[in-house]
């Protein structure tokens, strides 16, 4: 039998040695952002994504096993376990056909075949079934008895059918091939319940069908909720005979006699037990499969999301915008701190819009403030017409709608109230919009990743999955960057490899009692940060007031020495241009490099990129935010309209794009190229500027239709 690493090689097409040291890595408690990043020359350089990837198959196969333990000793303390079995277990790839081979021999309630068997008529059932062509009705005879509940010759055939249907109904090799005949075969239907709205959300489903095989994820999702809400009734249906005659050909003898009471017996079987089974078990698979789609997509697009480019090193407006309330207003300068406050109302009437305008006008003059981060939610659009009648003033500053998914989640969360107690909530708003677009991923980390609004149908999805697809992703990122050591915030550190709740708010104690940090070495004094969580964390943490270059580098501190013998090897010092440090390594040799310095290929490799640039940031490699000066509204677009966007969300039937207008277009899935695609993602993740034709505007409906293919061939 295959162990668990070669399973595990052959699926991922890695190596069976660095399967095996990932593994052994990970049971000695390394994060995955460490091993991707510290341990390439154990894994030969597997990304984060297939690292995430074997660990959860690694937990699949290791429950496997463990399930499959169970499940032997439970049949062998019942005396029942044979070496065929034994096997039969051993090989089973999933849970389900674990499930299957211990369907016989697990604690049932009370049943239809147990209540016959508890009468002595499982004896009559096994000389049925053997069919050797005995009339049921004489064998029957023998097992009338009144004072076991056996009144008549029926009551005991009646009770031989049922142990009978209940022992097909356990065979694993007849689950399995009727599993198999449904997935490929049976048919999901919607109907409409009475209650349903003629022209309701889910019409499209009002009088459905479609091959189980051909479901979509979206599809399942929306038609799960559908169910849920009272407005669909769902069913699986196999048509024909087909799933009948099965069970039929795997009970019946292939003689010439065929035994019309083992036949009716089998009919009931898949009638009353397989079949409804094996449909909650469809049901069941299907959502599965939409729900593990949707959280995969959820990840996908929530990724490029928090590794959006910062706009650094500019004071920043922040506008949450409303109508009663009015327009929140904060400014914050370079590193997020907080310089001025205001509440403005511009929606109210003319009057009011101008005297905002002459507010806002005044704290842009006071504060140098470069750009404006507005809010894309409720009186947007009005704000935003207000922020460019105002911008006409101030030809250097420009204005970014921002995504305020979550905002208002934030400003209402203790974390928030803990950062700005002298705020208002709403206040804490617009902090938190102007941060955005200065540094989206040290912002958006400290909301739940299921409120930043780049997904469908979290809310239906397992919550436990969600969020440890999502929080790898936050953890993912974060470590991709790293983080300044004595400027994070709390929330910011504790997704640091390593780094737990209380270790980041050690960390942030330690600061604020002792000043900023001056080198990684320091760390150690840490409270409760031990020798393990310094291995793990101190390669994402940057101290920029270190006297150490490296120590503002991803290089790991266990890597210190073999970066100076680098810098010696070609003859440079620390204090030297860098820049240039790859291509002299590379001029040199990078295997004679990396024998010399004895450290690993691709450990020296990054020691150079990282000297080359201290401090750098991987998404300033990433094209730049769209920043505007001007205001689109939904009547100024007409079909043929050229424009360049955002890709907002990319979900399986397409992407939506915000072209500036307030209402996203959507670019279907068959107008995003020429080839045909199984997902959007394939080309295509959330922040990729694109270029795009306008194809239909409904204004009504609020509904623009836009293509990417098509702007090529104009």
């Amino acid at each position: 039998m295959q162990t668990i690493a070669e399973i595990l090689s052959a699926e991922l097409g890695q190596k069976l040695e660095y399967v095996q040291n990932v593994i052994d890595l990970m049971d000695e408690g390394n994060t995955i952002p460490f091993i991707a990043r510290y341990r390439k020359e154990m894994h030969g350089t597997m990304d984060d994504t297939t690292l995430r990837d074997l660990e959860t198959r690694l937990n699949y196969l290791r429950n496997l096993q463990q399930r499959r333990d169970e499940v032997k000793n439970s049949i062998e303390n019942q005396g029942k376990l044979t070496p065929e079995l034994s096997a039969a277990i051993d090989t089973a790839a999933t849970l389900a056909e674990v499930e299957d081979l211990y369907r016989p021999y697990k604690q049932k309630r009370r049943t239809r075949g147990s209540i016959a068997r508890e009468k002595g008529l499982e004896p009559l059932a096994a000389a049925i079934f053997a069919q050797d062509g005995q009339d049921p009705a004489v064998l029957a005879q023998d097992y009338v008895n009144p004072e076991k509940g056996v009144e008549t010759i029926e009551d005991a055939l009646a009770g031989a059918s049922d142990i009978i249907a209940e022992d097909l109904s356990d065979d694993a090799d007849i689950r399995k091939n009727l599993r198999s005949l449904m997935n490929r075969k049976a048919f999901l239907t919607c109907k409409a319940e009475e209650s349903a709205e003629e022209n309701g959300v889910y019409r499209l489903y009002y009088n459905f069908s479609q091959p189980v095989s051909r479901m979509l994820d979206h599809q399942i999702l929306a038609i799960n909720r559908g169910e849920k809400e009272g407005v669909l009734k769902v069913s699986i249906t196999l048509p024909g005979n087909e799933g009948a005659a099965c069970v039929c050909r795997a009970a019946l003898k292939p003689t010439m006699h065929v035994s019309a009471f083992v036949r009716s017996a089998a009919e009931d079987a898949y009638e009353r037990l397989i079949f409804p089974s094996l449909q909650r078990e469809v049901r069941s698979d299907l959502s599965d499969r939409a729900y593990g789609g949707a959280i995969h997509n959820f990840a996908l697009n929530l990724k490029p999301l928090l590794m959006q480019p910062p706009v650094k090193g500019f004071v920043t407006m922040g506008l949450d915008p409303g109508y009663r309330n009015g327009c929140k207003v904060a400014i914050v300068d370079p590193t997020g701190k907080v310089l001025d406050t205001a509440v403005v109302y511009p929606t109210f009437n003319e009057r009011k819009k101008q005297e905002a305008i002459t507010i806002l006008s005044g704290m842009m003059r006071r504060h140098a403030v470069r750009h404006i981060a507005i809010g894309n939610g409720t009186a947007s659009r009005e704000t935003e017409a207000m922020t460019v009648e105002m911008l006409r003033a101030f030809p250097e500053a420009s204005y970014m709608i921002v995504n305020e998914a979550g905002a208002s989640v934030y400003s209402a969360s203790p974390l928030a109230a803990e950062e700005f107690p002298d705020y208002d909530v709403n206040l804490r708003s617009a902090v938190s919009i102007a941060r955005r677009l200065q540094d989206p991923l040290a912002e958006l980390v400290k909301i739940d990743p299921k409120a930043i609004g780049v997904g469908q149908y979290q809310h239906d999805c397992p919550q436990k999955e969600l969020d440890a697809a999502l929080g790898s992703v936050v953890e993912d990122c974060v470590n991709a960057v790293g983080v300044d050591v004595n400027t994070a915030s709390r929330s910011l550190l504790q997704q640091i490899s390593g780094l737990t709740a209380t270790t980041a708010k050690n960390i942030v104690a330690y600061r604020e009692e002792n000043g900023p940090f001056g080198s990684r070495a320091q760390l150690k004094k840490v409270p409760k940060l031990g020798p393990k969580a310094f291995q793990q964390c101190a390669g994402f943490l940057r101290v920029p007031e270190s006297r150490e270059i490296l120590d503002n580098t991803g290089v790991h501190p266990e890597s210190y020495e073999a970066a100076k013998a680098l810098l010696a090897l070609l003859g440079l010092q620390k204090g030297d241009d860098l820049s240039t440090l790859p291509d002299k390594l590379n001029a040199y040799g990078i295997a004679k490099a990396a024998s010399e310095c004895a450290v690993g290929e691709p450990t020296l490799i990054d020691i150079a990129k990282e000297l080359a640039k201290p401090g750098r940031d991987p998404r300033d490699e990433l094209p730049a935010p769209i920043l505007r000066k001007d205001v689109l509204e939904m009547k100024d677009l007409q079909p043929g309209m050229e424009l360049t966007g955002t890709v907002r969300n990319v979900i399986d039937f397409g992407v939506f794009v915000d072209i500036g207008v307030h209402q996203d277009g959507l670019v279907h899935i068959s107008e995003v190229c020429d080839r045909r695609l199984k997902h959007p993602s394939e080309v295509l993740k959330v922040g990729d500027t694109v270029k795009v034709v306008v194809l239909s505007v409904d204004e009504k409906r609020h509904r623009i239709s836009l293509s990417m293919k098509q702007v090529k061939n104009k």
